[in-house]
């Protein structure tokens, strides 16, 4: 069974939970949004017990099945909530998912957040069969009228209504850029309130620098460029936007990298890789530069490294997720830093 992200909550509140559901994607704010609705449902159904795994390293399956088996000493039904930092779950972790989807474990829900699935992957045995047991929702980025709509839907969740101009206007300052454009809309409302918000609204509360700055940011990192990469990271701080934002960028920037470095080893053709993974013509040349210092063991520490900035965000682990994001920033730079002596090893 599969839904759009906008369809899942209504099914949520007429339909029973089912055992497992997958949300895959590269958008965060509709993936985390996704996994809160079915939290939050599996809470109003009674799941008081919620056991977090996360696939870091790839040695962790044991976990999963070691969650299902175990019962809680009152019996509680329970949420496993399985996060995957990279989307292909390896030989391990396939076993591991189409086994627990043969014997599904009584009162136990199972919610798997990772990346975006490649086409292979939806055809693999695990994928199907949390197709048959389960709910795949797939997170898709929106454009065009899709995103319009979505932002219209968000302003109307804080009673705001947006002028067609207006929400036009709103469209093209965010770029596509959800977690940004959450936070012109809280910040509209402040300043609002419930009203009719205008382009004159939009032209005056909504800022271009945070979304291009993001972008430069990541752009700076693809070329090694470490003191410009510290200077606007710090800006971005400096100016008050949330880390998430800036994380997201770096982590779609590091599975890109991920991705297309895994697909070049296996011998597709460099173009063929860049446009599947929508890199486009101006940042090809930034992307070829990454590609030919960063091994697959160097990207994947990244990833790593963003899955902790995640937790430290979310108040689930100990540290400032700003730390992290400077050290995520070191560490796209390194091989440069290396290459040119300034590294302290």
């Amino acid at each position: 069974m599969r839904y759009k992200p906008e369809q899942l909550e209504a099914a949520l509140q007429k339909a029973a939970l089912q055992p497992v559901y997958l949300i895959t994607g590269d958008e965060p704010l509709q993936v985390g949004e996704a996994a809160d609705a079915i939290r939050d449902a599996a809470r109003r159904a009674g799941y008081t017990v919620r056991e977090v795994v996360s696939i870091d390293h790839g040695n962790e399956w044991s976990q999963l099945s070691e969650e299902a088996d175990s019962l809680s000493i009152f019996a509680d039904k329970k949420v496993i909530d399985l996060r995957l930092v990279s989307a292909k779950p390896g030989s391990e972790g396939s076993k591991a998912l189409l086994a627990y989807c043969q014997h599904l474990p009584a009162d136990t829900l199972l919610m798997i957040t990772t990346g975006k699935l490649d086409t292979a992957s939806q055809k693999t045995q695990w994928f199907q069969a949390i197709d048959n047991v389960g709910v795949i929702v797939q997170v898709w980025p929106l454009q065009g009228p899709d995103l319009l709509n979505w932002l219209q839907r968000r302003a109307e969740r804080r009673g705001m209504r947006l002028e067609q101009d207006a929400v036009k206007i709103l469209a093209g300052r965010i770029e596509g850029n959800l977690l940004a454009a959450a936070q012109e809309i809280e910040k509209l409302f402040i300043l609002h309130g419930k009203a009719v918000i205008n382009k004159t609204m939009i032209a005056e509360a909504v800022a271009d620098s945070s979304r291009f700055d993001v972008f430069k940011l990541t752009e700076a990192l693809l070329a090694g460029k470490h003191n410009r990469a510290v200077k606007i990271l710090n800006g971005l701080k400096a100016e008050g936007i949330a880390a998430p934002v800036v994380l997201w960028a770096l982590s779609r920037e590091a599975r890109v990298l991920f991705n297309v470095k895994s697909e070049l080893i296996q011998g597709r053709h460099q173009d063929a890789a860049f446009k599947s993974h929508q890199v486009w013509d101006k940042r090809k040349s930034l992307m070829q530069d990454a590609l030919r210092r960063f091994s697959v063991e160097q990207i994947e520490s990244l990833l790593l490294a963003g899955a902790k900035a995640d937790r430290q965000a979310k108040g689930q682990l100990a540290g400032d997720e700003w730390d992290t994001l400077f050290n995520i920033c070191l560490k796209f730079c390194q091989p440069v830093m290396d290459i040119q002596g300034l590294s302290m090893r």
